[in-house]
């Protein structure tokens, strides 16, 4: 069905551009740029999008935005995510955060400047309307299967002086409402708001795209966590992957468990997230399109979870067979065991809309498991001798089984790379987290897909390995499907993330270091995968970083020397 939609859009696409005449299909400014800056200054591009679409054609023909008469006009299906689209993105245009100095000086200067652009032989004239239009009634949830597709006209030959934006879905609207706000510039002389004559034809190369951020090493207040969904949309990245545990603490505050949150988090007090919080992030997120996976992760990386309930993690022993005083992973032979993780992932199951968490299973620490005796016992009676993957094995097959029967077979799950490597059988619909070896990733990729697992990468996409100089490039250019493997299996790679892990990241610095950095990450997710070479991407990141600038996030700069319009 999607791709039949595609075809009928592609058609209206190219009918609508099938009259246009020999004007020259870059997009620039339509005025002289200002003169004195010399080459050794990068300057950004101008009115260009990012991640870059599928198909976009524009011309020096522009038209002009005026703040008190403009507006969005929704005459397909509506909703609240709909509705409340048109008011964020009407500000992102005219009054941004730290760049509404060009709405003041239209309001005050219009009249006595209006010449400049309307006496200009490609202006086309006054846009105080832009369509909306979807098609088909709005989803509450996003998912994995939701339809991004859009479509851009703006004074198009079969629409002239008029602006559209079109989808299937509610979905493809914020995306399109997205590369609407970034389509627009101000003029030479800051005054009006200008916009090409543009049509856009725009889908997402990749279903799944998604950043990590951990909120264990060091607590992400929630405005902190908002920006970041901000700025994910603005990237149109749709995927916020929430590490919310780990061994540092666990701010997860379960209505069940509240002793877990109370003893494992840095403070009960100021360092956890409520169910109301928690349904706030969700709320947010939902509002932009995108989907919150949480990750609980398990056996391993669970030093916080031992202090909230006693027995739960395997208790480590000396070589001369003491009692040490430390713990290991989660213990998977007692039975209340695995009755506590019932209940917990129910609750989850619960709170978190979307059908997929993600159990974690990466760095199993085998060694406090061989030195306890209860473990060793069991494993005897296995005939597993000390094959301590087939006790991995056993706890993740166990975990799934509970998991299952309690969701009435509706979880789906995400696991880290180890547990495939681990040789677990998983359920079909598993997603394969890959992660290791950094840009060799491609042999684990092509194993991984072998098996018939769906796969999200994250290899290649560390942004906590943070470098100086320019870095962006790398992320750029790493190529999820540049592995041996057939067709079917490179459709099993879904998508990605860049993770951001919080040793060294916290409140202060989260945002900087990930943006723009990450914007490298979701247009390799997006665009199509010959749109690759960072020299030319250069300049439009560029421009995006200074729009991000504007919109009030305080983001690093990206190419070395530069300015922007708007300064932090």
């Amino acid at each position: 069905m999607k791709k039949i939609i595609f075809l009928f859009l592609l058609l209206d696409f190219l009918v609508g551009w099938a009259e246009s005449n020999s004007q020259k299909s870059n997009l620039r400014f339509p005025f002289d740029l200002p003169k004195g800056n010399g080459a050794w200054i990068r300057r950004p591009s101008i009115g260009q999008i990012w991640p870059q679409p599928q198909l976009q054609q524009s011309t020096n023909n522009f038209m002009v935005l005026r703040p008190n008469d403009f507006k969005f006009q929704i005459t397909g299906n509506t909703c609240d995510i709909l509705e409340e689209a048109v008011h964020r993105y009407y500000d992102l245009i005219f009054f941004p955060s730290k760049g509404s100095g060009t709405s003041k000086r239209f309001l005050k200067l219009a009249k006595k400047y209006r010449s400049t652009w309307e006496q200009n032989e490609h202006f086309r004239g006054y846009l105080d309307t832009v369509a909306l239009h979807v098609m088909q009634p709005c989803e509450t949830l996003p998912s994995l299967d939701m339809d991004e597709h859009y479509e851009i006209k703006i004074d198009a030959t079969d629409k002239p002086r008029e602006g559209i934006i079109l989808s299937q879905s509610v979905w493809g609207i914020l995306r399109g409402l997205e590369s609407f706000s970034q389509l627009v510039y101000a003029s030479q002389n800051g005054i009006a708001f200008q916009i090409n004559s543009t049509m856009v034809m725009d889908f997402p190369r990749f279903p799944h795209r998604g950043l990590l951020l951990d909120s264990s090493r060091h607590f992400l207040p929630l405005e902190i966590i908002k920006d970041n969904l901000d700025l994910m949309a603005q990237n149109k990245m749709n995927v916020f992957h929430w590490h919310i545990t780990d061994d540092p603490s666990f701010p997860y505050e379960s209505r069940k468990f509240p002793s877990l949150s109370q003893l494992g988090s840095f403070s009960q007090y100021s360092h956890v997230y409520s169910p109301s919080d928690v349904q706030n992030i969700i709320q947010y997120a939902r509002m932009r399109g995108i989907r919150v996976i949480p990750e609980f992760d398990t056996p391993g990386h669970t030093q916080s979870w031992g202090p909230g309930f006693p027995g739960l993690l395997t208790r480590c022993y000396k070589k001369d067979g003491t009692e040490d005083d430390f713990f290991g992973p989660i213990n998977p032979v007692p039975a209340r065991n695995f009755k506590f993780l019932k209940e917990f992932f129910a609750e989850t199951f619960e709170v978190f809309p979307d059908a997929y968490v993600h159990l974690g299973g990466d760095e199993v620490d085998f060694s406090c498991w061989a030195s306890n005796p209860e473990i060793n016992s069991f494993m005897k009676s296995q005939g597993w001798g000390q094959d301590f993957a087939r006790l991995e094995q056993f706890y993740m097959q166990r975990l799934i089984n509970v998991t299952q029967d309690v969701t009435k077979g509706g979880m789906r799950y995400l696991v880290w790379q180890e547990v495939i490597d681990n040789n677990v059988v998983l359920p079909t619909d598993t997603v394969i987290h890959v992660w290791k070896d950094g840009n060799k990733f491609h042999d684990e990729l092509a194993r991984v897909t072998k098996f018939g697992y769906r796969t999200v990468l994250s290899s290649p996409w560390y942004l906590n390995y943070i470098n100086y100089g320019v870095d962006w490039d790398r992320y750029y250019v790493a190529e999820p499907l540049a592995f041996n493997g057939t067709e079917s299996q490179k459709r099993l790679v879904i998508g990605g993330e860049a993770c951001m892990w919080g040793e060294y990241i916290d409140a202060v610095s989260v945002t900087s270091a990930t943006w723009p950095r990450a914007s490298a990450v979701a247009e390799r997710l997006w665009s199509n995968a010959n749109i690759n070479d960072p020299r030319l991407a250069a300049p439009r990141l560029e421009e995006h970083r200074c729009r991000l600038l504007r919109r009030g996030f305080s983001v690093n700069p990206i190419n070395g020397v530069s300015y922007c319009d708007v300064e932090w």
